[in-house]
Parts: C-alpha cells; sequence; structure tokens
C-alpha cells in the first residue's frame, strides 16, 4: 500500500461572517501503524528484558517512519509507562525493515505478580498508534 501525502482540502461556509464568504480548512491524514506494519509483536529478550518488534510491509512505508522519528524514547515511555532510564535501545534494522525497541521488564519473567512469562503479549500498546501524514 502507497501512502502519500495528502492534505484534504474543505471549503466551508462560515457562519460567523456578515456576508457568506468562504473559508479553506486542512486536514491531515493518519496512517495506522497496522496498515503499514506486517508484523507487531513482543518478546522476552531474556527473563529482565523485553523486545518490541515493528516488520514494515515495505521499505518505503519503513523509512518514512524511521526518518520521521514517529517510534522514540519519549513514544515508548508514554506507551508502557517507563521512564528513559528503563529504554535499553531504540534501533532500525535497514535489511529486515524493522524498528526493534527493548525495555526493562518492570518484573522478572516468571516472577510472583507477572502475568505474561513470555513477554509475547505487551505489543498491544502500539496497535493504536497513528502517525500524521
Amino acid at each position: 500500500m502507497r501512502i502519500a501525502n495528502l492534505k484534504v482540502a474543505v471549503r466551508v461556509k462560515n457562519p460567523d461572517a456578515s456576508i457568506s464568504n468562504m473559508t479553506e480548512r486542512h486536514y491531515n491524514m493518519k496512517t495506522k501503524l497496522t496498515d503499514i506494519a506486517s508484523v507487531i509483536r513482543s518478546k522476552n529478550s531474556g527473563p529482565y528484558e523485553l523486545t518490541l518488534d515493528i516488520i514494515f510491509n515495505n521499505f518505503e512505508d519503513y523509512e518514512r517512519v524511521k526518518q520521521g522519528g514517529f517510534i522514540n524514547e519519549a513514544l515508548i515511555c508514554k506507551l508502557y509507562n517507563v521512564t528513559p532510564d528503563k529504554i535499553i535501545g531504540i534501533i532500525a534494522f535497514d535489511p529486515a525493515k524493522a524498528i526493534k525497541a527493548t525495555i526493562k521488564r518492570p518484573l522478572c519473567s516468571g516472577d510472583l505478580g507477572e502475568t505474561d512469562v513470555y513477554g509475547a503479549q505487551q505489543h498491544a500498546p502500539l496497535l493504536g498508534l497513528e502517525f500524521d501524514e
């Protein structure tokens, strides 16, 4: 799927104007991560770490997200309620058209109170991501 940088211009009547003139508004299109990534997953990378993988459908979308810096420390902190010191790394891996983020697990895999021993269900916050075009 090719994603273009689109802006839609819509003409609407300005109800506050004394004469019926037209104003122009621009609406930014959004791209859902689920539409441009073939794989969004999480997994353990050891008992104390969790890795999030995003593998894109094509190089064009991968490059756009990578160059735009959309997957960054601030986003991971917000989505996973962690502080920057808990982020081990965020890397782009060009041969696989993938972005990987690794964070420290809040609880050790298999520890008392830990609910996802394999770390395979932690990708859910990524599924709702949308990016402005």
